[in-house]
């Protein structure tokens, strides 16, 4: 289908988070990755610290020059790999966690692109959709986990090509995962998401790239759970939704 790419969808996301009326719906979402992240990242910095000082203990003091050197270079690769292997499995517990606030999110977004309510406005109503919403974020976490696995195990064995698949994988789950709200708002199941997505993989591979990368910038990663949210709720808004509905 032609159109704006998911990286631009993505983009726009930034835009809504700032609308009137939708604020207060990012609040939870953005806390609940804040605070996830800023934990996560704390204690792996510390265990990147340790690692670093096990490593540049083990040269002899003949080659003391060589500390330092290594020690450059080693930082930024280590907080490299830690962000691409870990943002990815801390983003899925920040989804977890946030997953009932995360629908009414995507809905909130898809009725200020409409102007036409979804349903579910009471909130008894949204109460009741919360073990449904959990029960889907396990289904995409019991999609994910042998695969991410798999993966995984390709990153750490296979130098520069394993990294790059795992990147590629990162950016089909966050795909997965992102655009699966409106999806779910609507109750189309999660196979038939999936499939849906795979026909348009490259407007979904690239909605994905743009998450995976914003989610490597620090600071900036903290804002991108609502920021994709808000951009894969336009991109089925404008390009999904209708082509759904021609099937």
């Amino acid at each position: 289908m032609a159109g704006k790419s998911g990286f631009s969808y993505f983009l726009a996301g930034f835009q809504l988070i700032t609308t009137k009326g939708l604020k207060r719906f990012v609040f939870i979402p953005l806390l609940v990755n804040l605070l996830l992240f800023s934990v996560a990242f704390y204690f792996l910095y510390g265990e990147i610290a340790v690692g670093i000082t096990w490593i540049i203990e083990l040269i002899p003091d003949w080659l003391d020059w060589l500390r330092g050197v290594i020690s450059f270079f080693l930082w930024p690769l280590a907080v490299i790999s830690v962000l691409l292997v870990f943002a990815l499995i801390f983003g899925t517990l920040a989804n977890w966690i946030a997953a009932p606030f995360n629908g009414i999110l995507a809905e909130k977004v898809e009725r200020h692109l409409t102007g036409q309510a979804l349903g579910d406005d009471g909130l008894m109503d949204q109460v009741k959709d919360v073990p449904r919403m959990l029960g889907r974020e396990l289904a995409k976490l019991t999609w994910y986990l042998p695969r991410a696995l798999l993966f995984l195990i390709l990153f750490f064995l296979i130098p520069v090509f394993g990294q790059v698949l795992w990147f590629l994988f990162n950016a089909w789950m966050m795909a997965i995962q992102y655009c699966d709200y409106p999806y779910d708002n609507h109750k189309v199941p999660f196979k038939t998401m999936r499939e849906h997505l795979r026909a348009h993989k490259g407007k979904s591979l690239s909605f994905g790239i743009g998450v995976s990368l914003f989610s490597l910038i620090p600071l900036v990663n903290f804002i991108v759970m609502p920021v994709a949210i808000c951009g894969a709720t336009a991109m089925w808004v404008e390009q999904l939704k209708p082509d759904l509905r021609k099937q």
